[in-house]
């Protein structure tokens, strides 16, 4: 009997794009803290975590709808105008903050529901769809508070509670950034939905082959329509997590932040054409740009060179995607 041997498969995947993308994030914190030692500070990690916690959570809910296929340019502006909404009914309606909380989520919802609607049973483009409600979204928020910024609750007042949720302040001022625990929970929570339950399995189906899908059993266009819904929730907690590291939120801004949700998650893994990503590999990219944005202006670079060299990271990413798709061809 010939003697077989084994092998032992290795824990890590060095090949795994999530892999390379966290080696990258050591990577640039050992650069921008050789190069500059006020990147080491500890107030420059609760800016780079205070930063990211509204992108990381947009990119949650936005790998679904890219793993269809589709994309929700809408996340961007939403989040400013859902947190305008709840934030407007707090203070001129003397909302309790939890029913504003509830009211900025569920207006994420239902633009999500609006969303996938389109895409779904209408069979309009998702780029389409999602570039007209970022433009509602944005005009809407600006009618409901008049042109004016809204101001949450600070932690002095009634009601402020909601902004330690993401961040306490010690007695001596020092900040601990606890928001990064609640974004791995909810990292965990949307893994878990992605690999092991229907929705998950078949929003990747639908990207790998929507008629396929069709065919087999699966109701397209109700996993279709709760891929948008989500990524229009995770806009709306999102909205939650800014209306609480930010001091004022103002009307017509959100632009932008969209595309660094969606470069995160693409940075991350998650395919260009849909079908394959998974959120741990979203909140990597999201640290990749956040870690980026923080570090450059350290070394000189302002925002023009963040704007390039974010481009070009991006356009990394889509290489790499299309060249695993030409070798799994």
């Amino acid at each position: 009997m010939a003697n077989q041997t084994t092998k032992k498969k290795s824990p890590i995947n060095f090949g795994d794009q999530r892999f390379i993308v966290f080696l990258v994030i050591v990577a640039m914190c050992i650069f921008f803290a050789l190069m500059s030692p006020s990147f080491r500070k500890y107030t420059t990690l609760v800016s780079i975590l205070d930063y990211s916690y509204y992108i990381a959570l947009m990119s949650i809910g936005v790998t679904f709808p890219l793993i269809t296929g589709g994309v929700d340019l809408s996340i961007g502006t939403g989040l400013i105008c859902y947190s305008l909404i709840g934030g407007f009914m707090v203070t001129h309606y003397n909302w309790p903050v939890v029913a504003g909380i509830l009211l900025t989520v569920l207006s994420g919802a239902l633009i999500g529901l609006l969303n996938g609607s389109l895409v779904a049973i209408m069979d309009i483009p998702p780029f389409l769809v999602t570039l007209c409600t970022c433009m509602i979204t944005r005009g809407l928020g600006s009618i409901v508070v008049g042109g004016f910024g809204i101001t949450w609750p600070n932690a002095s007042q009634p009601g402020g509670w909601f902004r330690s949720i993401f961040k306490i302040t010690l007695e001596d001022n020092t900040k601990i950034p606890i928001g990064i625990i609640w974004v791995i929970l909810l990292v965990l929570l949307m893994s878990y939905v992605l690999n092991h339950t229907k929705v998950g399995r078949y929003t990747i189906s639908i990207g790998s082959n929507k008629e396929a899908a069709r065919l087999s059993g699966v109701n397209v266009r109700l996993y279709h329509i709760i891929a948008y819904m989500i990524s229009g929730v995770f806009a709306g907690l999102a909205a939650i997590a800014y209306s609480a590291v930010f001091a004022t939120v103002q009307p017509g801004t959100g632009a932008g932040f969209e595309l660094e949700a969606i470069g995160g998650a693409i940075i991350g893994g998650v395919s260009a054409s849909g079908g394959y990503g998974s959120v741990t590999g979203s909140l990597l990219g999201v640290f990749v740009i956040c870690i980026m944005k923080t570090g450059l202006p350290f070394i000189g670079l302002q925002a023009n060179w963040q704007q390039i060299i974010t481009g070009l990271v991006l356009i990394g990413a889509v290489l790499i995607d299309v060249i695993k798709k030409k070798r799994i061809g």
